[in-house]
């Protein structure tokens, strides 16, 4: 398997303080990763601050190990007045010398573009 013919929004290695005592990544640094990779083209559509309204759901697919090249894809798949639902893909890049590459989990979230009291706010129209 290759990665996805299209420009990643985050690349991050797995690092040792982020495992678990099995040397696999803990779910919740995962779904960090994910949370701010789904931010990036929440934030460029929103043309301002968002902020991360739900996660409709993450599913796990393999398990990340120390030392994995992570590579988070992530792209708008539906917008609201306010809101940007955000479809992400987490591939990996494991073992140089041999190098596996493998997709370990997917995430749809939904994010609400706010304004400076925190509140939302309706999105700006598209601009050719």
């Amino acid at each position: 398997m290759k990665l996805p013919d299209k420009p990643p929004v985050l690349k991050v290695p797995a690092m040792v303080a982020d495992s678990n005592h099995n040397g696999t990544m803990f779910g919740g640094w995962l779904m960090g990763q994910v949370d701010i990779a789904g931010s990036i083209p929440a934030l460029q559509r929103a043309r301002g601050p968002v902020v991360t309204a739900a996660v409709k759901s993450m599913n796990f697919h393999a398990p990340l190990f120390i030392g994995d090249l992570v590579t988070l894809y992530a792209e708008i798949s539906a917008t609201g007045r306010s809101s940007i639902t955000v479809d992400v893909d987490v591939w990996i890049e494991r073992n140089c010398a041999d190098l596996q590459t493998i997709n370990v989990a997917d995430a749809r979230l939904v994010f609400v573009a706010v304004d400076k009291q925190g509140k939302a706010r309706a999105l700006p129209e598209l601009q050719d």
